[in-house]
C-alpha cells in the first residue's frame, strides 16, 4: 500500500533516528515519483528530516530555515499526508514545537512523526524490530556518526 522506501524512511525517523538515511532514502523515491517538484510532501518529509539533523548537531541556523520551508510546505500537503497514513494537523503542531523550540534555543529531542494508519505504523515496527532498533527511542547524542554522518561516511571510520 505504502512505497517501500517511505517506511524505511519512517522506520529510520523513529528507530534509528538516522536523519540522513531518512534524507538518502527519500529522495530516491522522490526522484522518481515526483522530480523537481520542489513543494512535494516529500520534500517536506526530506526537509523536516534535515532539519532534525543540523537541529540534533548544533546547526540551529540551518534548522531554523528548514523547518520555515516544512511549515510552508505543509499547507500544500494536507491531502496527501493523510492518503500517507499521517496526521497534518498533529504534524503542523510539531512542526510548530520544533520551530519554537528553535527559536529559543532550547536542546534538541526527538519526535515522532504522527502516524494514524495502524497498519503502517505496524510495518514500521516490524522493520525496526529487523534492523534491531526501539520504535520511538529517543536519539542517543553520544553517537558521533549518527551526529555528523555527511563528513564521516567518506572518511569510512566512526
Amino acid at each position: 500500500m505504502y512505497p517501500t522506501l517511505y517506511i524505511q524512511y519512517l522506520a529510520h525517523f523513529h528507530g534509528t533516528r538516522d536523519y540522513f538515511e531518512c534524507h538518502e532514502v527519500l529522495e530516491e523515491l522522490w526522484k522518481d515519483i515526483d522530480p523537481k517538484n520542489r513543494n512535494s510532501v516529500w520534500v517536506l518529509l526530506i526537509q523536516l528530516a534535515v532539519c532534525l539533523y543540523h537541529y540534533r548537531r548544533g546547526n540551529v541556523k540551518g534548522a531554523g530555515i528548514l523547518i520555515e520551508r516544512c511549515q510552508r510546505k505543509l499547507s500544500f500537503n494536507t491531502k496527501k499526508l493523510s492518503t500517507l497514513g499521517l496526521s497534518p494537523n498533529l504534524l503542523n503542531q510539531r512542526i510548530k514545537l520544533i520551530q519554537n523550540r528553535i527559536n529559543e534555543n532550547l536542546p534538541y529531542e526527538s519526535v515522532n512523526l504522527p502516524i494514524t494508519d495502524q497498519d503502517l505504523e505496524a510495518e514500521v515496527i516490524q522493520l525496526c524490530k529487523k534492523w534491531n532498533v526501539t520504535y520511538g527511542k529517543p536519539s542517543s547524542l553520544d553517537n558521533k556518526w549518527l551526529l555528523h554522518k555527511h563528513r564521516l561516511r567518506h572518511k569510512g571510520t566512526d
